[in-house]
Order: C-alpha cells, then sequence, then structure tokens
C-alpha cells in the first residue's frame, strides 16, 4: 500500500513537472512569435531641425513621428536618445548599445559596406544656402568661394569631389548648425546641407535674405533610411511597417504636419 501511494506521489510530480516545463516552452515561443519584450535604443543627432532637433528638453522633427508611427505598427518598444553625428555613426556600427539611428542618413553606397539600412523612407537632395545677389547660380561655381559642411555627410561628400580633397576653403563642422553659425557671422559664402535643414533655416531666418539653390546636374536626389548594424534582425521588422506607414496615408499626414505639403510615396515605394 505504502509503495502504491509512494507510486502514485512520484507520478504526480512527474506530470507536474512536464507540465511546468511545456508552460515555460510555450512562453518562450510566444514572446518571440508576438514581439519584443526588448527597448530598442534608437540614436539621432537632433541637430537638423525640421527632421529632428531639441525642443527644450524634448526630441522632435519629422523622423522622430515618422519613427513613432512605424514602431507601433511593427510593435515595438523603443528610445531615443540624442548622441551628436559621430558617436551616432560609430555606436550604430558596433550595434551593442544602440540598435539603429535615424537622423535623416542618406543611403549611399558606401555606408551600406558597413552598414544596413532599412526601406527609404524620405527623398532628399542637397541644397546650397547662399546671400541674395551672391552670383552663385550652381555648385561648380562654388570652387574658389568659402563653403561650409558637416563634416561626414553627404554634402561633405559632394563637395570634396567639387572643391577638391584637402581644399583649405571647404570648412567641416560637427553639425549643421555651426556650419550656418559660421554663415551668419561671415566667415564662409555658403553652406550646403539637406533641402529641408536649408528650407527651415531660411524660413526662420527671413531677414537673412538668404537663397537656397538646387543643383540637380550636381546634386543628385538622395533616400534616408534607418541605419542599422550590419545583419540587424531588426531590418525585417521595421522594412513590412515602413511600407504599411507609407500605404495607409499615415505618412503622408506625418509628412504634411512638418512640410505642408504632399509627399511623392510612389518614389519611396519605387525606390525599394
Amino acid at each position: 500500500m505504502k509503495k502504491l501511494k509512494l507510486l502514485t506521489v512520484l507520478t504526480i510530480i512527474t506530470i507536474i513537472l512536464a507540465a511546468c516545463g511545456s508552460k515555460n516552452n510555450e512562453s518562450g515561443n510566444s514572446n518571440s512569435a508576438s514581439g519584443d519584450d526588448v527597448t530598442y535604443l534608437i540614436a539621432s543627432d537632433a541637430s537638423y531641425a525640421p527632421m529632428e532637433f531639441m525642443d527644450k528638453d524634448k526630441i522632435t522633427g519629422f523622423d522622430i513621428d515618422f519613427l513613432a508611427e512605424v514602431m507601433k505598427e511593427a510593435g515595438l518598444k523603443y528610445e531615443v536618445k540624442n548622441v551628436g553625428w559621430d558617436a551616432l555613426m560609430e555606436s550604430v556600427r558596433q550595434g551593442t548599445e544602440y540598435k539603429a539611428a535615424i537622423s535623416a542618413v542618406s543611403i549611399t553606397d558606401e555606408r551600406q559596406e558597413t552598414y544596413d539600412f532599412s526601406a527609404p523612407y524620405f527623398e532628399s537632395t542637397n541644397m546650397i544656402l547662399v546671400k541674395e545677389g551672391s552670383g552663385i547660380k550652381s555648385a561648380t561655381d562654388l570652387k574658389g568661394k568659402k563653403v561650409a559642411v558637416q563634416q561626414g555627410t553627404t554634402a561633405d561628400d559632394l563637395m570634396t569631389g567639387i572643391m577638391g580633397q584637402g581644399n583649405t576653403d571647404l570648412s567641416r563642422f560637427e553639425n549643421n548648425a555651426l556650419a550656418l553659425m559660421e554663415m551668419d557671422q561671415g566667415g564662409v559664402d555658403a553652406v550646403v546641407a539637406d533641402i529641408a535643414i536649408v528650407r527651415e533655416y531660411m524660413k526662420n531666418n527671413p531677414d537673412k535674405n538668404y537663397e537656397g539653390l538646387l543643383d540637380e546636374t550636381n546634386f543628385v536626389s538622395e533616400f534616408y533610411g534607418v541605419l542599422l548594424p550590419k545583419g540587424s534582425e531588426l531590418k525585417a521588422k521595421l522594412d513590412p511597417a515602413i511600407k504599411t506607414v507609407i500605404e495607409n496615408g499615415t505618412y503622408a499626414e506625418v509628412y504634411k504636419k512638418w512640410f505642408g505639403e504632399e509627399p511623392d510615396t510612389a518614389a519611396l515605394l519605387s525606390a525599394e
């Protein structure tokens, strides 16, 4: 009788343990299938108004609103931190603390050797900011002029190609705010930066008598993407969410909020 009771108890314990093990496995599978419990740290350089900038102690801008919609669609938790451009590029390359970056980062062949990118989410080009009546009409007119750019950007690459490697007339700054300040102080004849940044600066400073010049010959269209470490698993989660946000009209709402016009979403979707 005692042996039978003991056998019964052992059998019950075995069933309970087996049930516990099954429950843990199911919980693990459910978490991986339904989404991430982790909070992804996203780096940004909040000096690119209207794309991303500081409003008191809060990061705001088009990129930030767009990212919020994408992460909501993807069901992912995240936090954006302002770290500066150079730190942003290096931290995402390492892929340890920061798993992505959003900061008007242009997708280029050179960058794709080191990073992965999400699907394109914004079409841009570089623009030349000059004083009205400067006589400058194109990027090639900047040869022999003093020009400011943000270091490590496509504007830096383009103007280095036009003005020549090592040209001391080309000044590189940590961010566009410093480049624009240099122009305000008369230190340079022009600033070359992304079109959204130049237009926003002119809008906010109408008394400075600046004008923005497009040069479709020397400055071709670029597309921004969310910057990712090589081999990032986030790409497979972000790309479908980006496509949905663009196709369902949410993207257009965010775009019109910041730029006051309809976006060319067909160009974005075809750029994939």
